[in-house]
């Protein structure tokens, strides 16, 4: 994913941030208010540096140098990054949006010990992991370093000791090659990647955005024009998959969000009335801290104690029970996402008339409940359903 701001399988001229490979200074330039300022601005580019770049850069010793490239060119092929969290990811692409290669090393033994995201530990395992990751993404597309005509890494969102260790490799492997380097947005990479495998998807289109740290819903207009519709107002719904498969015990070394969507299919869905969160607010925006101290209480109240006793060597009625929580959790969290996506539709539709996709992207896109909840709200207002193939919608390269 870290790729796809530099390339695309689509024609278009792409201004990218390069980091001169000669400082040391100033790596991660601050990701986060990126999609806010677009709400205030719709012609506002997502990349900070928008105005200060206007042809894709070289990077060398003595400064920043244009290089007039057609990125969308078969004969392009760059190398992406990804370490923003858990997940150690590179792949090799054709300018024409051809995936050579992609490889992904996982911390989910790391996530099940500690029950989450621990940021030096992840740091660590990335430090690991990530000279071989890139070595087996370039052997695999049968292409040496050299061979390489850029390399892209993610620079943000995300932990920033992890993200520092995919652009350490990438600087390295940019200096020895005197190649150029490109950073990365790593919200507006998910909501662009459903262009890699559908080609018939063009600006403007509504996109959805859900992961672990980020609930987003943006119309895109352009490539770097963004309209911010809703955002979450404390937790996403990654994380509150998460911690909800956590509190029942299940085995995270799945994902808490595969395991917990596992157990829901074995539960009663309306058996617990929880409340879907901000039905009295007419905004696009998302809130799950609620849903989650629902969801503390219900376990709590049926006296469900998994701190010794895992989702493996629960009894039947343990288990019964554990899987009605997981179905009616999952129940409510998909309708708030109906009730936002419903009313960001005709929001979208009234700023851009001529919309007809829906992209739904980010790692909770790979739950299959979430999908076919989100087809009928699409279906329903006369729109179609793109979600990338699993591997692209969790973190990739």
């Amino acid at each position: 994913m870290a790729f796809l701001l530099f390339s695309s399988p689509l024609p278009f001229s792409r201004v990218a941030l390069l980091l001169k490979l000669s400082s040391h200074r100033s790596w991660f330039p601050n990701p986060s208010p990126f999609f806010t300022r677009c709400r205030r601005s719709p012609s506002h580019s997502l990349n900070p540096h928008h105005s200060q770049l206007k042809s894709f850069c070289n990077a060398s010793s003595s400064g920043l140098k244009p290089v007039a490239w057609s990125m969308a060119r078969e004969d392009v092929v760059i190398l992406g990054i990804e370490t923003s969290c858990d997940d150690t990811a590179a792949a090799v692409v054709r300018g024409n949006g051809e995936i050579l290669s992609q490889v992904v090393s996982s911390q989910a033994d790391l996530l099940a010990r500690y029950g989450g995201v621990a940021p030096k530990m992840a740091e660590e395992a990335h430090i690991v992991a990530i000279d071989k990751v890139v070595q087996q993404a370039l052997d695999n597309a049968n292409l040496a370093a050299q061979d390489l005509s850029a390399v892209a890494a993610t620079i943000g969102p995300g932990l920033s000791l992890c993200l520092r260790v995919g652009v350490c490799k990438a600087r390295r492997i940019a200096g020895m090659h005197n190649l150029p380097i490109v950073g990365i947005h790593h919200m507006e990479a998910h909501a662009l990647v459903a262009r890699l495998v559908e080609k018939d998807l063009h600006f403007p289109f509504l996109a959805l955005l859900i992961s672990g740290g980020h609930n987003l819903l943006i119309l895109a207009r352009d490539l770097g024009h963004y309209v911010q519709l809703g955002t979450t107002i404390d937790d996403a719904i990654g994380e509150a998959y998460d911690k909800t498969a956590r509190w029942l015990g299940l085995d995270m070394k799945k994902g808490g969000g595969p395991a917990l969507e596992e157990l829901a299919r074995e539960g009663d869905a309306d058996s617990i009335k929880f409340s879907i969160p901000m039905r009295q607010h007419k905004d696009c925006n998302f809130s799950y801290a609620g849903l989650k101290t629902q969801v503390r209480l219900a376990i709590e109240s049926r006296k469900i104690c998994t701190e010794n006793n895992p989702i493996s060597s629960a009894n039947q009625d343990d288990r019964s029970s554990r899987a009605d929580i997981a179905a009616s959790f999952q129940r409510v969290a998909v309708l708030h996402l109906e009730d936002r996506c419903q009313r960001a539709i005709e929001w979208a539709l009234k700023i851009e008339p001529s919309i007809n996709s829906l992209v739904v992207s980010g790692g909770v896109a790979s739950n299959q409940y979430v999908r076919t909840r989100l087809s009928h709200v699409v279906n329903n207002s006369g729109l179609r359903l793109v979600c990338p193939p699993p591997s692209l919608c969790t973190d990739n390269g």
